[in-house]
């Protein structure tokens, strides 16, 4: 078993991760998959019934994405699915690393395949945008492993043991890191290079950082640099998120790009194309809410005084 184990999984050099970590990692693998999905389920009723501050935020999120239009217990019921489903993406990231190509492949169903393909023939730049919707991490790695490497932006987590499993997980198959703090000149890199970048495009920015577009029908912030991006370097903007099928298995879906309109009047083409992403992502959140990470301040920079209160205001 133990050589059988070294044989399918490698150590990454440049990330050499703790004792601790591997002890963690045999463990878990030796859980039945029945078993971890009530560990799961557990820990996720609990985190719901002590994670006040979030468990609030979320309520604050769903009052102003639905209004009266779902029940008190669909709420509920949505709160502890996000709660469950960020425990997943938290086990099912330390599972990954290590993880052999064809045994994460099997994890995973690709929809759509041929835009991706269709774009890295064009020889033009692509930008993926995508939510923390489903796992997020595992679709990422999925597509470096099965299209094309990536280059991610995202901001450090706080907890080093944490960030070094993260980032050792993701540049098994090609996914790069790139700070968030100073990334738009590595960002720029990448188009030059006609690579491909992905970024995450839902969560709340400054209101120097970003501008207002519609989400669920209340302005919110979002980010306009792979509009700005898309502009500038001719890239290819394709939205993807991937939805979880069950049995630790997950679909990734490419949706059609978001074309780029080049009119005279520069911020009305971002505007349009970034309400674009936007749209996309609520569309899909509508779907199957229960994926999304609704336990964020995502209509903070509009709405601060909501999340402050607990409660939406007449």
């Amino acid at each position: 078993m133990a050589q059988q184990y070294e044989q399918e999984h490698s150590e990454n050099p440049r990330h050499p991760l703790p004792r601790s970590f591997r002890i963690l990692q045999g463990t878990l693998r030796t859980i039945p998959p029945a078993l971890l999905e009530a560990l799961i389920g557990g820990t996720a009723r609990l985190a719901c019934r002590l994670d006040r501050r979030r468990t609030r935020i979320a309520r604050v999120n769903l009052d102003l994405a639905f209004g009266e239009s779902k029940t008190p217990e669909e709420r509920q019921a949505i709160i502890l699915a996000s709660y469950r489903n960020l425990i997943r993406v938290g086990l099912e990231t330390i599972l990954l690393q290590g993880i052999t190509r064809d045994k994460l492949l099997k994890m995973v169903e690709f929809e759509n395949g041929e835009i991706l393909e269709e774009a890295l023939r064009s020889g033009r730049p692509v930008i993926f945008v995508t939510a923390h919707y489903g796992n997020w991490e595992l679709g990422t790695l999925a597509i470096a492993a099965r299209y094309t490497p990536i280059s991610v932006v995202g901001r450090p987590l706080d907890w080093d043991w944490a960030n070094r499993i993260l980032v050792a997980t993701r540049e098994q198959f090609g996914v790069r890191m790139i700070p968030k703090r100073k990334a738009m000149k590595e960002m720029i890199g990448v188009m030059k290079s006609k690579g491909a970048l992905g970024l995450v495009v839902d969560q709340n920015t400054k209101s120097s950082q970003g501008i207002l577009v519609d989400f669920f029908g209340k302005k919110a912030r979002h980010t306009p640099s792979a509009a700005l991006l898309a502009r500038k370097f001719d890239a290819v903007v394709i939205p993807v998120y991937d939805r979880p099928l069950g049995n630790g298995r997950y679909r990734v879906t490419f949706h059609p790009p978001l074309t780029m309109e080049k009119s005279d009047d520069l911020d009305r083409d971002i505007l349009h194309h970034v309400q674009k992403q936007a749209d996309i992502t609520e569309r899909v959140i509508r779907e199957h809410p229960e994926h999304w990470l609704w336990l964020h301040q995502r209509w903070k920079n509009q709405y601060e005084e909501l999340y402050r209160s607990g409660s939406r205001e007449s």
